[in-house]
């Protein structure tokens, strides 16, 4: 007998992983699928044929285009329930289960445990790793099973037994070793999940060396754009939570339309729904009222030529009307009979198609697309109650410097109060980051490389104030040199000349670095102009700032070469029409000029001196302060 052929294979997912967000751990996305299908992936070639145990989302299921079988034991999620199931549907004499949150399982699982189960004579093989004579693991998930076993394990159950490893103590049951330890490791956790979906970026001279005339020691802010663009990548991670917990998300997959919006043809008002044909060119229109059609209720009205249906907003169109008259148009001649004058509506007028909205099968969302309460809206109306995201970017943040001092401490003579981290809080905050506060590192090596490592090794990216100006000292530039692929560059720019950028690693982990001065206002504005649009590509979203074109209500002296942002008050002017002015003095350090601005005058490098009158462009703080 074909070995492959005695042997079925069983998924098991039966339950919610609540370390998982409450979201089947088998659907969360993974490596470009989910963890399910690379289990179905590597069991299927093992087997005759595939089945799923899942409790929930059986239509998700469904359409790996396997069996999706349900747990006989009402009220038990666990594994051995689906065990039991899986007995007793499996037709083959062997049931092979592996579950669904280990897409590592070796590829010759099936193999080798049938091989000891059939060298012993035994009922059951289970997996187990470590070496001989050492402590080993067992995996008793990952068995095969003897499917006139059934009886035993009912009879375990139906005593109360819940152990996986407890029900087969009875029978003959034999462990088999492997080695690779990684090949059952079962994920548990969205952060072990995250750990082992990411990608790696090029390198930076890959990205620069495309560039014609790169100098970094005087790079154009569009330069240092697109090299930053081309460089971050997206996490690869996807969680699929619940639609009200998607507020801010980034959409991860296309939302699908299951239905047709509107389902059915429907009326757009209140009125009366007719038969087009009906309509007199000349003259009045009189229709005999035969019915009643409400929202939501179905109704068996079908009047026929002559006649009419009152009908409510949203209220199906009954089959051989085409046409809704609104009430306020049409004069009662009778308890049951209305007339219309002549041109008061057309043939076809105020009825709503089915799919007019949105054809079951298409796009409802785009991916990449952020979550607003309108698509909160527009997904429910559709009955999806999940949907997949990219998971939260987390970013670690610290300011550097001896001089700085936190809240609630004195301040010594030449001391500050350390604003930047309250600036970056509330900027990663309104981006939806989970953020990591590092605190203030002080001006010594060996603490800045510490911050670095634990940075990287807890963060996907990282922002540092402080410590990459000219005048910084040289460890800076050096340790960041030394953890990774960083680059330094004087932008053209002010405020915010000094920036670094690039990617570091420390113990296996890696994590984008965004270097942005210490001056409390160039912190802001290399934030929004570098570091914002890299974080959001990193979600998966493309949300580039919104600029809008406004009057300068006077002149703003500018040198052309450079890209100068400069805070200013955005109002209407006598003609309704936008008008800016700036807020006076433009200092990198004046804090308080940027709580006064309502937008940011953005005169780029080409740009000379403003005159007042002359349009300018402006990028709006609301939404973004």
């Amino acid at each position: 007998m074909n070995k492959k052929a005695s042997i079925s294979g069983l998924i098991l997912a039966g339950g919610r992983g609540s370390r998982m967000g409450h979201v089947d751990k088998g659907l969360q996305a993974f490596r470009g699928t989910t963890m399910a299908a690379h289990v179905l992936a590597r069991l299927a070639p093992q087997v005759a044929s595939v089945a799923i145990n899942a409790n929930q989302n059986l239509d998700t299921y469904a359409a790996f285009g396997m069996p999706v079988w349900q747990d006989d034991l009402a009220g038990f999620a666990g594994p051995l329930a689906g065990l039991e199931t899986g007995l007793r549907r499996c037709q083959t004499p062997y049931l092979l289960t592996a579950p669904c949150d280990s897409p590592f399982l070796p590829l010759d699982l099936a193999e080798r445990l049938l091989a000891a189960l059939e060298e012993q004579d035994a009922d059951l093989a289970f997996a187990a790793t470590g070496e001989p004579g050492m402590r080993v693991q067992a995996h008793p998930v990952f068995c095969l099973v003897k499917t006139a076993l059934l009886p035993v394990l009912s009879s375990y159950l139906a005593e109360g037994g819940r152990r996986m490893d407890g029900w087969y103590k009875d029978v003959k049951a034999v462990e088999v070793l492997f080695e690779d330890v990684d090949a059952f490791r079962n994920i548990n956790t969205l952060d072990e999940l995250h750990s082992l979906d990411t990608s790696r970026p090029p390198r930076l001279a890959d990205v620069t060396g495309c560039l014609s005339a790169y100098d970094p020691e005087a790079l154009p802010v569009r330069d240092a754009q697109r090299i930053i663009r081309e460089f971050v990548q997206p996490v690869a991670a996807v969680e699929q939570v619940a639609l009200r917990a998607a507020l801010g998300r980034v959409l991860a997959r296309d939302i699908v339309s299951p239905i047709n919006v509107p389902a059915h043809d429907n009326s757009a008002m209140d009125g009366y729904a007719l038969r087009g044909g009906d309509l007199a060119p000349d003259g009045d229109t009189h229709l005999k009222v035969v019915g009643t059609v409400y929202a939501g209720r179905p109704s068996e009205a079908a009047p026929g030529p002559g006649e009419c249906v009152r009908i409510m907003t949203g209220g199906v169109m009954p089959e051989g009307c085409d046409s809704v008259v609104p009430q306020e148009f049409v004069a009662q001649e009778s308890a049951d009979a209305i007339v219309l004058g002549a041109g008061t509506i057309r043939a076809g007028d105020n009825r709503r198609f089915a799919g007019e909205d949105l054809k079951a099968g298409s796009a409802a969302l785009k991916a990449g697309k952020i979550i607003r309460p309108a698509d909160l809206g527009l997904v429910a109306s559709l009955g999806i109650a999940e949907v997949p995201v990219v998971r939260r970017l987390r970013v670690a943040f610290f300011s550097t410097g001896d001089e700085l001092r936190s809240i609630g401490q004195a301040l010594d003579t030449g001391s500050v109060y350390d604003s930047n981290r309250y600036t970056i809080y509330g900027m990663l905050q309104r981006l939806g980051c989970e953020i990591v506060d590092m605190g203030i590192v002080r001006d010594d090596p060996a603490a800045l490389e510490a911050a670095l490592r634990t940075a990287c090794e807890n963060a996907d990216a990282i922002i540092t104030s402080g410590g990459v100006s000219v005048g910084a000292a040289d460890y800076t530039r050096q340790i960041m040199a030394r953890l990774g692929d960083v680059t330094f560059w004087k932008i053209g720019m002010r405020p915010g000349r000094p920036l670094a950028f690039g990617r570091i690693g420390s113990n296996g982990r890696s994590a984008f670095l965004f270097g942005l001065p210490g001056n409390p206002v160039a912190v802001m504005v290399s934030f929004y102009f570098f570091a914002r649009e890299a974080l959001l590509r990193m979600m998966g979203a493309e949300a580039p700032l919104p600029l809008l074109r406004a009057r300068s209500a006077g002149a703003i002296r500018k040198k052309p070469g450079r890209t100068e942002y400069q805070r200013g008050i955005l109002t209407h002017g006598e003609d309704g029409m936008p008008q800016v002015r700036i807020t006076g003095s433009q200092g990198s350090g004046i804090l308080r000029s940027m709580s006064e601005a309502n937008c940011m005058v953005v005169l780029h490098d080409e740009q000379g001196n403003v005159g007042a009158g002359d349009m300018v462009d402006v990028m709006l703080f609301e939404g973004l302060l």
